[in-house]
């Protein structure tokens, strides 16, 4: 006899065409765009920054490093103090903190205090991150949850590409304050939103488990196979991105810096890949979705090769979708495979995530510098090939199935197939 094991609480989550649902897609739709638009806000800016305040290029990236390195470190223990407050508690107060803290980038008077400032801000911002993939498995039914966090992805697309936009264009009109004080105001006005639609859980259950469930995951190799993959894919997407401008700037094509600066309009394609994946995964499996992801970014990776413009763009818009599809399923995949500690889980992946970013992304860069674009897309390559192995043998317990249990007073309902009802 074949047993189906549910949650006491699926009855209680947003379904798929629900007007709850749509509430919390667009509430963390927000919270993405604030969240990456706050932290990206810097980055277009870095040239600008190193002329005013007379620092190398190197001191004046790590505007950027200071702010994600300590939103990585940030993650675990935020995601430990949401199992204890809970979810919505912790994404609000982030969000409202970082969003202040960013009105005060304007007003630094040095270089040393704009660090300050964004270290804090990364801090602040790792709020939301950390709880939101949490959030999602708690309150979203099984059958829409993948939709759900390619949705969230979505708004991290968005908010990454506004990030970066928008202060470039407003510095060549007003100058880096007022870039950095629009990109503020329009990531409170965001925050604002956020808070308007999100709705109040239903389903999160208090629990104290802290470091244990950090060592839970940690035990667990499928979990740890889906960390590889955030970690793998992330080296490999930041070392594209990171490189592709100094072969752009280059010859054959030697286009403009102002140019190679939409490249970042790429990211659009992770807008539209991200929700799609999700919702396919939702009703053909996490695995042959996944896969399929892999092969779109290596087909676009090796489109990249050619010396021809076009073609090259097209390649790395292939290659962009194929990332976020693959991201949107694995980190959808953690909070489905969580039974518990879902908030130590995500901050576990985003750990990996950006720990990717920034260990792969540097070594990429010996990649460009001993073999130059061809080496470039053979690492990412190699990269991509160590996530398909580590999903090769991932698969989804059975008794997730029907959703995650979550909290001390989660019970087991266990019917045989026959007489299964819904509830």
């Amino acid at each position: 006899m074949v047993l189906l094991t549910s949650p006491p609480d699926l009855d209680l989550r947003h379904r798929r065409g629900s007007r709850g649902l749509r509430r919390v897609n667009l509430a963390l739709f927000a919270a993405g765009l604030t969240t990456f638009m706050s932290l990206y806000s810097t980055q277009a800016l870095l040239p600008v920054l190193s002329r005013v305040f007379g620092v190398s290029p190197t001191a004046s990236s790590l505007l950027v490093s200071l702010s994600t390195g300590a939103l990585a470190l940030a993650v675990i223990p935020v995601s430990s103090l949401s199992e204890r407050l809970g979810r919505t508690r912790i994404m609000l107060i982030s969000s409202v903190a970082a969003a202040a803290l960013g009105l005060l980038l304007p007003l630094s008077p040095s270089f040393p205090v704009l660090g300050v400032i964004r270290a804090a801000q990364g801090v602040a911002l790792a709020g939301v991150p950390a709880v939101a993939m949490a959030y999602l498995a708690d309150e979203v039914h099984p059958e829409a949850l993948g939709g759900a966090m390619g949705r969230y992805i979505a708004g991290n697309t968005v908010g990454g590409l506004l990030g970066r936009l928008i202060p470039g264009f407003v510095t060549d009109l007003a100058g880096w304050r007022w870039a950095l004080g629009v990109t503020a105001v329009g990531a409170l006005l965001l925050t604002l939103a956020f808070w308007a639609l999100l709705p109040r859980s239903r389903c999160f259950q208090p629990s104290r488990s802290g470091h244990g469930a950090v060592l839970r995951h940690l035990r667990d190799p499928g979990m740890r196979r889906l960390f590889l993959i955030g970690f793998v894919l992330m080296a490999g997407f930041v070392t594209v991105y990171n490189y592709l401008g100094y072969r752009l700037l280059a010859a054959p094509f030697g286009l403009p810096e102002w140019l190679t600066g939409l490249v970042f309009l790429m990211y659009l394609a992770g807008t539209f890949s991200s929700p799609a994946a999700g919702s396919l995964a939702d009703r053909v499996g996490r695995r042959p979705v996944v896969y399929g992801a892999f092969a779109l970014a290596a087909v676009g990776l090796l489109a990249t090769l050619p010396n021809t413009l076009p073609v090259m763009g097209v390649g790395l818009f292939v290659f962009t979708a194929g990332f976020f599809a693959a991201h949107s399923v694995a980190s959808g995949w953690v909070g489905r495979r969580a039974a518990g500690g879902k908030a130590q889980a995500s901050a576990l992946y985003l750990f990996a995530y950006y720990a990717g970013s920034s260990i792969g992304g540097s070594a990429g860069g010996l990649a460009y510098e001993h073999g130059r674009w061809p080496a470039t897309v053979g690492y990412a390559l190699a990269l991509l090939a160590v996530a398909a192995l580590a999903a090769r043998r991932l698969t989804e317990p059975a008794a997730h199935r029907d959703g995650p249990r979550s909290g001390p007073s989660a019970r087991r309902r266990t019917e045989p197939v026959a007489e299964a009802r819904p509830r």
